[in-house]
């Protein structure tokens, strides 16, 4: 069955261009390292693209995650780890299109640099080989919605040829649909096709790390679901939901990646167990943030903001936590940690409110920030901290007076 808006003729700009030095690198043997986003999105993409490289007979050297401990997207500490690798072909997927001076450092350090991202341009483009990004100048607003995940997925098609590109399909539709619910992209046009079309064959899934998920022992599910008793999106939530405690720093890897690229059952029933008893830790951590949140929002006098820190909180789930307070609120959420002087945040705001404008505005006190305009990240420095907030506060109730 043909996918009609897989198949349409206009193009996400740069595509082919990307495409075709894949394949060169392919055919001439160069390295070629993927660093990723560690969310599903990125994690996807990254196996989308490294799966497509692998059946046309490449090779990829390494992959690599950008975790929110480091620094937001491709950072210093990842490029010095990465330094020896050099030269080498290195395609940011999910990340890069803020990251200015990471990527002339990368050049610097003898990579060539290819961005793949979806994120909100931050005014200019960073200096890369080739960029990719349906939101960059030139572009057609058709595929502004796509999760990177879904850019990708266009992007396998553009490499392989037709029959192999087939065979795969099924399963790349799978990732792409995960990837693309977690995102929290719209489910309209194209992604409403890939979520369709990929949790209709996550039962059947030939992928191990997907297949595993289903496993019965007789009619008991092992896991907790079952082909018979859940539908399609249900079955798609819960396992994102597993995946989502998968996020966080395993030797550079994350136990999302590893499961999803698991080639043996007896690994990924190991990997599901682990993800399991996180979810249950990841759960409660939430809460805790959510709780402590809560109570000292209680304590104060009403802003348009709420900006609240703590230093022993992870920032792998502040996300997750400030979008559970911003749909109590209804009022952009700024939850943060401070880790060695530097302050790594996330923000998530009700629709309407673009918090990427926000950040813009304050953007003097920041480091790097990026991300959507409902759901965002930054860092700074301590010592601007407090004048960081204060313009947020201005920004967002410019006419008060108190």
């Amino acid at each position: 069955m043909a996918y009609k808006g897989f198949y349409r003729d206009m193009e996400i700009k740069n595509l082919k261009k990307v495409a075709q030095r894949i394949l060169k690198a392919i055919e001439n043997k160069e390295k070629i390292i993927l660093f990723s986003d560690s969310d599903l999105d990125g994690v996807t993409s990254l196996i989308i693209l490294k799966e497509t490289i692998e059946n046309l007979g490449g090779k990829v050297k390494l992959v690599y995650f950008s975790f929110r401990e480091d620094g937001y997207g491709l950072n210093k500490k990842a490029l010095r780890f990465l330094k020896s690798k050099a030269p080498a072909l290195l395609i940011c997927l999910d990340l890069g299109i803020g990251n200015f001076e990471e990527v002339k450092l990368a050049k610097k350090y003898g990579f060539e640099v290819i961005i793949v991202d979806h994120h909100d341009i931050l005014g200019k483009l960073p200096p890369a080989s080739i960029i990719v990004d349906p939101k960059q100048k030139g572009d057609r607003s058709l595929f502004n919605f796509l999760a990177n995940v879904g850019i990708v997925f266009k992007l396998s098609k553009e490499i392989l040829p037709k029959s192999l590109f087939k065979e795969l399909e099924k399963s790349f539709l799978e990732l792409a649909a995960l990837g693309t619910i977690a995102d929290l992209m719209p489910q309209i046009g194209e992604n409403k096709e890939i979520i369709e079309k990929g949790i209709e064959s996550l039962k059947t899934s030939e992928r191990i790390g997907i297949r595993v998920f289903f496993e019965r022992k007789g009619t008991v599910p092992i896991w907790g679901l079952s082909p018979n008793s859940k539908t399609n999106s249900e079955s798609a939530s819960r396992i994102i939901s597993l995946l989502n405690a998968g996020q966080q720093e395993k030797d550079n890897l994350t136990e999302t990646y590893l499961i999803l690229s698991a080639s043996e059952i007896s690994k990924a029933r190991k990997i599901l167990s682990i993800l399991l008893r996180k979810n249950k830790k990841r759960k409660l951590k939430i809460k805790e943030i959510i709780l402590e949140v809560e109570k000292r929002v209680s304590k104060q006098k009403p802003q348009p903001i709420v900006f609240e820190g703590k230093n022993n909180w992870s920032l792998v789930h502040l996300g997750s936590a400030a979008s559970k307070i911003c749909q109590k609120y209804k009022k952009p959420i700024f939850l943060f940690k401070e880790k060695k002087n530097l302050i790594l945040g996330s923000v998530r705001s009700p629709k309407g409110i673009n918090n990427l404008e926000a950040l813009k505005s304050c953007s003097k006190f920041l480091k790097t920030y990026g991300g959507h305009p409902q759901a965002s990240g930054f860092y700074l420095k301590e010592e601007n901290l407090e004048r960081f907030k204060n313009c947020l506060i201005e920004y967002y109730n410019p006419n008060d007076t108190n």
